[in-house]
């Protein structure tokens, strides 16, 4: 019989996180669904009901003592912690010269710091099983940059070299550090934020020319968090963009497809 898998999800009662909860709860995992946002977290309790595989936690993962009490109690109630994601985050559009040090810190603070708080402290409980697999979300934005984010593309490139470090760092006690790099995603944050320009720029620029949606994020989640199909994984960012990242790539338009023998 397979271990029963133990999922923790931070910003897990809405958007991408929040499709990942459903998808850890569709392969048969239990799943902890840790979030500050108490609207979002209504909604997920009124969504999941009285389940016994569903702890709802309220969280802030820049709160190190919480977060450390929130694991214990997560732990005490359904056993080992298997798995992390850090789906926690928030973004503001402001120009750099605009951007104050209070803003580029809260955010730092929250999509990098709070990460690496929860991050940590899982893996000192992880260690001492010999097993585990922490999953950052980041973005396309920390890879590529994204004009007017200049904190968000900070706290989202901090985050995947994070991901290469810690990963190197805990090959040795067993665990497995990865990250997704989401591109466009339909999301409430992305439905608050785009205007009607972004999302047409988006769209020009994604060869799939469209948005992706939470579930096809939360199917690459599944895969990086399952011991038995990404074993041989880890300090790695997977991106699920439509192709963003690579469209820069230019091909000559006067060449002819081969026609199939």
């Amino acid at each position: 019989m397979p271990t029963p898998q133990t999922v923790l999800v931070t910003g897990g009662a809405s958007g991408i996180g929040f499709a990942i909860v459903e998808a850890v709860l569709a392969e048969g995992w239990r799943a902890i669904v840790a979030d500050l946002d108490q609207r979002s977290l209504d909604r997920a309790r009124d969504a999941f009901g009285s389940r016994a595989d569903v702890r709802l936690e309220a969280l802030n993962v820049t709160d190190e003592e919480a977060v450390t009490r929130s694991i214990a109690a997560c732990e005490a109630e359904f056993g080992p912690l298997t798995g992390v994601v850090n789906s926690a985050g928030i973004g503001r559009d402001v120009p750099a010269l605009e951007t104050s040090t209070d803003l580029f810190r809260t955010i730092v603070e929250v999509n990098l710091i709070g990460s690496f708080v929860v991050s940590r402290e899982a893996a000192k409980r992880m260690a001492l099983r010999g097993r585990g697999a922490i999953l950052n979300i980041a973005s396309v934005s920390g890879i590529m940059g994204n004009a007017g984010r200049t904190a968000y593309g900070a706290s989202k490139g901090g985050q995947i070299t994070m991901t290469k470090v810690m990963a190197v760092d805990l090959a040795p006690l067993g665990i497995r550090v990865n990250a997704i790099a989401p591109g466009p995603i339909e999301t409430p944050m992305a439905q608050e934020m785009h205007t009607e320009q972004t999302r047409g720029a988006w769209l020009s620029t994604v060869p799939q020319r469209r948005y992706g949606t939470p579930a096809e994020i939360a199917a690459a989640a599944i895969f990086l968090l399952d011991e038995q199909k990404s074993s041989f994984i880890t300090g790695q960012t997977l991106c699920v963009d439509g192709g963003f990242t690579v469209a820069g790539i230019i091909g000559q338009p006067t060449a002819a497809v081969p026609a199939a023998a």
